[in-house]
């Protein structure tokens, strides 16, 4: 991207190119009065390749892609796209119970060649903010903006122990292809054990002609457990519970996302069954030497090198009893956490905290000490105040089209919901109980 000398201002910038802020590129393309432009490092759009395991299915429906929810006549769903691709019939016969990320990507991918005002190659070095207007300020270019999106996503979360080890046989699970090579006859240790965890245990274990020497799993949780994804619980993921999550005190929504865990970070049934039936032809077919031992309720406190070998410490359970594991290689499977973007810095201090935590307003917009009309809209980083579903794909579209409607100061897209199957306040049973009651009685008088 070129230096303008006068760049045109736009209703909105966003840093970042993934899920999020695709999707938003994709809702305000329709849109005429709205005018955007987006800014991402990287040189092309690749949607966590360190994870794109050939196997790595996504656990969300594929309706729920960057448009549908709130918009699914729009030409970038990914309905279109297979049908652009002449493959919506095949797509249908194949009953796919789950769709490969391999693919998702791909339509990702589609969708950016499909969207002139993505800026590739593009790294967002400052942002100040002066006159009423941000300013986006790379090595060769700038961009003014009325406001400002963040869509640059969460970070890898790595536990303190392991930051000062980090590199080619101890590494994140967000580099796991990039850092893959033969683990043959290798000691292997996973720690995490979420989705990310049993996808790579279930490509360790894929290939029996390179099969490690052993390979450990290890997870803090009492038991490898499967995604609640059951209907009710599903229900978790809807605009109706996410707007009645944030009207919660803090008191109330901590306890709740504890409560729900699983319902956002279980492993996928599918994958589980694959991964125990792997086991079982291993031992009791195939008779394999490659030991394999599953680790639950354990902790990972501390990590030495060792001259030819790594030294896991672990805590088990409730006992605290210290137990030491040998590997050649360890995988950290241990999340994400978000972080502000280190372009922020001249505007960090304006930003109200709590609990270290930015606060969100309704519209996803955060509290700050600028002006009216200049907001700061930040994606995936409001969970603790808006509930399980806004890092997860589900409500991406939804979230957008609030932010669009926001930016416009009009309803761009329509977002009354009909009343939920689950009435989550209990105000709402409450007036519900007391308005019957009134009718009966009203009835009986008359």
């Amino acid at each position: 991207m070129n230096l303008r000398s006068a760049p045109a201002v736009v209703d909105m910038a966003g840093i970042g190119i993934g899920p999020a802020n695709l999707s938003l590129a994709a809702l305000a393309q329709p849109k005429p009065s709205i005018s955007a432009a987006f800014f991402e490092r990287s040189s092309e759009f690749q949607w966590h390749a360190g994870m794109m395991v050939p196997e790595a299915k996504l656990q969300v429906h594929y309706l729920k892609d960057l448009v549908s929810l709130v918009d699914p006549s729009n030409p970038l769903s990914f309905l279109a796209y297979l049908a652009q691709k002449k493959q919506l019939l095949s797509f249908i016969n194949a009953h796919f119970e789950q769709v490969l990320r391999r693919e998702f990507n791909q339509y990702y991918r589609w969708a950016c060649s499909q969207l002139p005002n993505l800026h590739f190659n593009s790294e967002v070095r400052s942002v100040t903010f002066d006159n009423g207007l941000f300013l986006l300020q790379g090595d060769t270019w700038a961009q003014p903006a009325r406001h400002l999106v963040l869509g640059t996503g969460q970070q890898p979360s790595i536990p303190a122990c392991a930051q000062a080890h980090l590199g080619d046989t101890l590494f994140h699970s967000s580099q796991y292809m990039t850092r893959k090579r033969s683990f043959k006859d290798q000691r292997v240790v996973v720690i995490g054990g979420g989705q990310t965890g049993a996808e790579i245990i279930q490509h360790l274990l894929s290939d029996t002609a390179a099969l490690p020497a052993s390979v450990t799993w290890v997870s803090r949780r009492w038991n490898f457990s499967p995604l609640d994804e059951s209907p009710f619980t599903n229900e978790l993921y809807t605009p109706q519970y996410s707007d009645h999550f944030f009207a919660q005190p803090e008191a109330v929504r901590r306890p709740l996302l504890v409560e729900q865990k699983l319902a956002s970070d279980g492993i996928s049934q599918a994958l589980l069954q694959s991964i125990y039936r792997r086991l079982y032809e291993l031992k009791h077919v195939l008779q394999h030497p490659c030991h394999i031992r599953l680790l639950p309720g354990r902790e990972l406190t501390a990590i030495q090198q060792r001259p030819h070998h790594w030294s896991l410490s672990m805590a088990h359970g409730h006992s605290q009893v210290q137990e030491e594991l040998s590997a050649d290689t360890a995988v950290l499977c241990t999340g994400y956490a978000y972080q502000m973007p280190a372009c922020l810095a001249a505007l960090e201090s304006r930003i109200t905290r709590c609990n270290g935590e930015y606060v969100f307003n309704d519209d996803y917009s955060v509290a700050w000490d600028g002006p009216q009309g200049s907001a700061i809209y930040v994606q995936n980083a409001a969970r603790s105040q808006k509930g399980i579903a806004d890092p997860n794909l589900g409500l991406i579209p939804w979230r957008c089209a609030n932010i669009i409607n926001s930016v416009s100061g009009q309803a761009l897209y329509d977002l009354d919901e009909p009343e939920a199957f689950v009435q989550w306040g209990a105000n709402e049973v409450f007036d519900e109980v007391g308005d019957a009651r009134f009718d009966r009685l009203t009835a009986l008088a008359n």
